[in-house]
């Protein structure tokens, strides 16, 4: 990843830790990485309450913290469209990652991680709250914008497979044919799914990676 520190741009990160060993060395990692850590909180309910504040461009969560934990905390701040979050995870809850998901988190680290994870994390995150900001500005109605998102991940799903695409190139080659064609996203997705991708590779956006 050795873009890491131009993606990062200083972008304003929130952590939510109650073990402030962890805390720190997420902190360190964080800054070495070119991120720029706003807050730091060690319960969810404190969380909330900064991310509310601070209007971070990021929110890490552990999921176990006292008063409230990460996937409430998680689901507050994604229904208050805050910021996006990655939740941190013991091995041994990988169970809950569903659970995260539902309750809105975009990425996840198991513990123990590396730097080398961490960026990656951040950065699906990043992208995925993105998409879901695009998608949700196309589409007004609650069931729609499920049965677009589906569309969307699965024609993603099918560039990626046939073409060799990243995610965000994927998402990015979607949106770019919907505007050219004066499309939906959707309406592009659909066509993608029904033809399995077929024909000549599209041409993958530059600045998509």
């Amino acid at each position: 990843m050795g873009e890491s520190s131009e993606t990062a741009e200083r972008r304003r990160v929130l952590i939510a830790e109650d073990e402030a060993l962890i805390r720190l060395d997420l902190s360190e990692m964080l800054t070495e990485e070119g991120y720029d850590v706003v807050g730091e909180a060690a319960d969810g309910e404190t969380a909330v309450r900064l991310a509310e504040e601070l209007k971070p461009d990021l929110v890490i969560l552990d999921i176990k913290m006292p008063i409230m934990d990460g996937l409430a905390a998680a689901e507050r701040i994604a229904a208050g469209r805050i910021a996006p979050v990655v939740i941190l995870t013991a091995f041994s809850q990988r169970d809950l990652v569903e659970r995260a998901r539902a309750a809105g988190a975009m990425s996840y680290l198991v513990k123990p991680f590396q730097k080398s994870d961490l960026v990656p994390a951040i950065e699906i995150a990043l992208s995925r709250y993105a998409e879901m900001a695009s998608l949700e500005a196309e589409v007004v109605g609650l069931a729609d914008r499920l049965e677009t998102r589906k569309s969307v991940e699965r024609a993603k799903g099918a560039l990626m497979t046939t073409y060799g695409m990243t995610e965000p190139q994927a998402f990015k080659w979607i949106q770019r044919t919907a505007m050219d064609h004066r499309m939906t996203m959707r309406e592009v997705a659909d066509r993608i799914v029904a033809e399995g991708a077929g024909g000549a590779a599209p041409e993958t956006p530059t600045d998509a990676g």
